[in-house]
């Protein structure tokens, strides 16, 4: 699959196929230093907001390893960036998941063409042959783990299994939205970099890259300020009418605890039953105000009604990725949610 689609008229490209990098100049820089230097980190956790570059600086840093083999070569000393021309033979091959010298785990489709809500154990353990196997190239082996949360407890174990004891000349970069969240036992075997929301500016830039839009349009503008930093959430909201429902979302969480029935039917019709695009932008919504209310609470005064929220976004993450998984209705999943976010903020 060569494109990530946000809606059938906007077409993304995969970060493998993306080049260019906006914003992250110092964990560019981090990067491109410890592997000059000989001593470079055998794992990484690149964790922060969901949509912010992530995964194209982790492809990006594979590109350079896979092109550049030597740390001590004259060309890795002349560098300024990680930076690898697209046409290059290295970043084609990355870019058709055709590099003997690269392993990919993310979410897969199931028997039924159905993307699965989790990473397998048994998806997981091909880091063992590859690792393992001869290589098709000589010299470094990537794997980059897009993302980290969504490893299974048996496939998170089946991967600190390896980072513990990791090969030579073995790179392995973690992407994580929830870097906190992670395995205490994951985190202690990796260098972490905490990656930053990007500027508006820098998410317009790296929007219209993404897609070949005009940077200059305002569509695109209106979207990009209201993302808070995220090219996936700018991306989300040029979608159908993200902006606008994602509008109707927050209006409503305002009045909890109080839940006005009429209003959730309404949310729940423009929902609609199969749009992807519309759900994600109802539980972006969901998710940011539950983040606003667990930063701003005083956790020695409020630590169990925190707790509960934190819970209760648990169950509506489950909950979302079964009517995502499975196609089914939107509206009881709305009235769902917000009956445990009204209970919970009693």
């Amino acid at each position: 699959m060569s494109a990530r689609k946000v809606e059938p008229e906007i077409a993304v490209r995969h970060p493998r196929e993306t080049t260019a990098l906006f914003g992250h100049r110092e964990a560019e820089a981090a990067l491109l230093a410890a592997y000059r230097s000989g001593r470079m980190a055998h794992a990484w956790l690149i964790g922060g907001p969901q949509g912010i570059g992530k995964a194209t600086l982790a492809y990006r840093m594979a590109r350079f390893v896979l092109t550049h083999r030597d740390p001590a070569a004259a060309a890795v000393r002349a560098a300024d960036s990680l930076f690898v021309p697209p046409d290059d033979h290295v970043a084609r091959l990355i870019a058709s998941e055709a590099h003997g010298g690269l392993l990919t785990l993310e979410r897969s489709a199931n028997d039924k063409g159905v993307l699965r809500t989790v990473i397998t154990v048994d998806e997981t353990r091909e880091t063992i042959s590859f690792f393992g196997s001869t290589a098709a190239v000589e010299g470094w082996r990537v794997c980059i783990v897009d993302t980290v949360d969504e490893l299974n407890p048996n496939a998170a174990n089946a991967l600190l299994k390896i980072l513990e004891e990791p090969p030579q000349q073995s790179l392995f970069l973690l992407v994580s939205h929830a870097p906190a969240r992670v395995l205490a036992t994951i985190k202690s075997r990796c260098r972490r970099l905490a990656l930053r929301a990007l500027s508006t500016d820098d998410v317009i830039r790296a929007a219209a890259e993404a897609t070949g839009m005009d940077a200059a349009d305002p569509a695109l503008r209106e979207a990009a300020k209201a993302s808070e930093g995220s090219v996936a959430r700018t991306l989300m909201l040029l979608g159908g009418d993200g902006l606008q429902l994602q509008t109707r979302t927050a209006a409503l969480l305002a009045t909890l605890p109080r839940i006005d029935p009429s209003e959730l039917h309404a949310l729940g019709d423009a929902l609609g039953t199969s749009d992807r695009v519309a759900l994600a932008s109802f539980l972006d919504s969901i998710e940011r105000w539950v983040a606003e209310r667990l930063r701003a609470g005083d956790a020695n005064a409020e630590l169990p009604r925190l707790a509960r929220l934190a819970e209760v976004w648990e169950k509506i993450v489950r909950a979302a990725r079964d009517t995502e998984s499975y196609n089914l209705e939107r509206k009881p999943l709305v009235f769902s949610v917000f009956g445990m976010l009204a209970e919970a903020t009693r």
